[in-house]
């Protein structure tokens, strides 16, 4: 499949970014109160089992073929790895939420970028950054160190010592989202229409979380509370459904890099419905980082001169 791609951020592009970051850093949020009744990866298998529903009743009404056989050599296996990566994505995100606030993991998974940085100019040359867009990413940098040592030395880890288990493990989950985004722009994958890529992703989680959760000994119930049984399908639908389906068209048609670095809004959503929902602490070390990665953002999709 080709398609037509741009090399800067166009106001559809800004528009589909912040409702989608807005929704991330509440998602996270409302992950975080679910855990109190839904088991952490249990609760991502239920949300990923009802997303592949949807995406595949998508894929069939937008007569995306579901079957392998249509696709190019090789995008079977790189599909796979894709949802392996996006299944181990997610167990670090639930479980890390266990251990720190939900504005803290935000804040390390976002780091993808810098992954990406790295990794992906090896394979396109045209996703390089430069000058001042590396200023950026520096910035950035320093933002989610700052916010990483605040947990392990700082405010945060006197008000919640397990905070840096947590933090580790959103960090874990930012690399496999930058290996995910390499495996999708570097392989037969690329090739693939946007929904049938998010549809590996997705199937891969459905089918490996349940038995991470099994071995982890979790809990299954549906004793649930008139919250939990709202939260399960707008995770699955809004989350992992409208919202991934939209970021993964933006992937097939603008620079990664650039919308990699943009989505660092998401923790600042993250710590405004924190704050605002279940009075996690606001630390001056987030506020600065929070204050250098938007700082990183706005540099680093400056167009060139």
């Amino acid at each position: 499949m080709t398609t037509a791609r741009k090399t800067h951020l166009d106001s559809l592009a800004v528009t589909l970014l912040l409702a989608c970051c807005m929704f991330w850093g509440f998602q996270q949020v409302l992950v975080k109160a679910t855990v109190a009744e839904v088991a952490p990866i249990f609760q991502a298998f239920v949300r990923f089992a009802l997303a592949f529903g949807a995406i595949a009743a998508w894929c069939a009404w937008r007569g995306v073929p579901l079957s392998g056989r249509a696709e190019p050599a090789g995008a079977v296996r790189a599909g796979l790895l894709a949802g392996a990566l996006f299944a181990g994505e997610f167990a670090c995100i639930y479980l890390g939420l266990q251990h720190t606030t939900a504005s803290r993991l935000t804040l390390f998974l976002y780091a993808s970028p810098f992954w990406l940085a790295l990794l992906l100019p090896r394979f396109i040359p045209g996703e390089q950054l430069r000058g001042w867009q590396w200023l950026g990413l520096a910035a950035a940098f320093v933002g989610v160190g700052l916010a990483l040592g605040d947990g392990l030395l700082g405010h945060a880890n006197a008000a919640l010592p397990g905070a840096w288990a947590g933090d580790l493990l959103g960090v874990a989950a930012g690399l496999m989202w930058a290996l995910t985004t390499v495996v999708i722009r570097t392989t037969p994958l690329a090739r693939v229409a946007p929904a049938k890529q998010l549809l590996y992703q997705v199937g891969v989680s459905a089918v490996a979380l349940p038995w991470l959760s099994l071995a982890l000994g979790e809990t299954w119930t549906l004793q649930l509370s008139g919250f939990a049984w709202g939260s399960l399908p707008v995770q699955a639908l809004l989350g992992a459904f409208v919202s991934y389906l939209a970021w993964t068209w933006m992937l097939a048609h603008y620079p990664a890099t650039k919308l990699s670095v943009f989505v660092f809004l998401t923790p600042v959503f993250a710590l405004l419905f924190g704050a605002w929902w279940l009075g996690e602490p606001v630390t001056p070390a987030l506020v600065v980082a929070l204050a250098l990665v938007t700082a990183g953002i706005l540099l680093v999709n400056r167009k060139r001169g």
